[in-house]
């Protein structure tokens, strides 16, 4: 019988394919997968059919790229926003410009609401768009101030969700001026605040970067091998145990806009020479975090389009930012 296409053999074949000069097995492989019923998560479907365009997209196959990236909307149309994002750019990259426009402008709303949807105006930039990419985020960030200022009382994680927003379009909207060799404007001079005060407010909090422990595949199927009780402290899957790690992230750039926050990597071999053969906690585990910073912590977030901090070496934006929106 076939095996079945999990999520992490979906990374590293969107790893390999990527790097590979004929990556037309890897393309094959997942969407064969996809046609045969054979993806162990059918709420991956998408997901594969996207890694296979981003390939083909790499590869300057731009036309069969645009055609998997409509066939994912198609598969999961309740859950669609990146892959049309998506579309959309293959389409501005395609000369198809109207329609690529008409697909990232029935998104835009989503930069007033949703934190995750710069995908939006990556996209657009990405493209040769990265003026309306400007005009776009400087319009949600209007937005979302004018916001703040009428919501004063409402609750401490809506003030948060709205700060963290705030701050991630002024950063995005800065660097992209940046490119253009634009002069800072009063949204810049903004972005730069935001940056200096979450900077403050997260070296108030701790006398280094605020980490979490991460486990690599390997480390993480032997660590719950090697202390069955841990299964009470981290998911049952390494999937899910980085989407949780991602989404801890998230939350915790609410409070400082993402600025300081890193990953720390754990081994079995590591946490065996500090607790030996006892039982471990939550405790424990804390404290082999914070024996770990000195040995090098991973900033975070990466760049969209730089390898994803899990290791998977598929692109931040195809792994483990889309798949944390759960």
């Amino acid at each position: 019988m076939p095996e079945l296409l999990t999520a992490d053999r979906i990374d590293e074949i969107g790893a390999l394919g990527l790097k590979s000069p004929d990556p037309a097995a890897f393309v094959a492989e997942l969407v064969g997968a996809v046609d045969e019923g054979r993806v162990a998560d059918p709420d991956d479907t998408g997901y594969a059919l996207l890694v296979a365009a981003d390939i083909l997209e790499q590869a300057g196959d731009l036309a069969d790229a645009l055609a998997l990236a409509t066939r994912a909307i198609a598969e999961q149309p309740d859950d669609n926003a990146y892959a049309r994002a998506v579309r959309g750019g293959l389409l501005l990259r395609l000369g198809r410009s109207d329609e690529g426009l008409t697909e990232l402008t029935a998104l835009r709303p989503l930069l007033e609401t949703d934190p995750e949807a710069t995908y939006v105006v990556d996209e657009l930039a990405e493209s040769g768009h990265a003026e309306t990419a400007v005009e776009w985020l400087t319009g949600a960030l209007d937005v979302l101030l004018d916001r703040s200022r009428d919501q004063q009382h409402a609750s401490e994680d809506a003030q948060d969700e709205a700060a963290a927003m705030i701050y991630g379009l002024a950063r995005q909207r800065h660097d992209l001026r940046e490119e253009l060799g634009l002069p800072h404007d009063e949204h810049d001079n903004l972005a730069d605040r935001l940056r200096d005060a979450a900077s403050h407010a997260l070296d108030a909090l701790d006398d280094g970067p605020a980490t979490l422990l991460f486990w690599p595949k390997p480390e993480f199927d032997a660590l719950l091998v090697r202390w069955p009780a841990l299964t009470e402290s981290y998911p049952s899957t390494w999937d899910e145990h980085r989407a949780q790690t991602e989404r801890a992230l998230v939350d915790a750039s609410g409070i400082g806009g993402g600025v300081g926050l890193g990953i720390v990597t754990g081994s079995v071999k590591g946490l065996s020479a500090l607790v030996g053969a006892d039982p471990i906690d939550e405790d424990t585990l804390d404290e082999y975090a914070d024996s770990l910073d000195g040995a090098g912590v991973t900033a975070w977030p990466p760049g969209r389009n730089d390898t994803c901090w899990c290791g998977s070496g598929a692109k931040y934006k195809k792994c483990c930012l889309p798949r944390s929106r759960s």
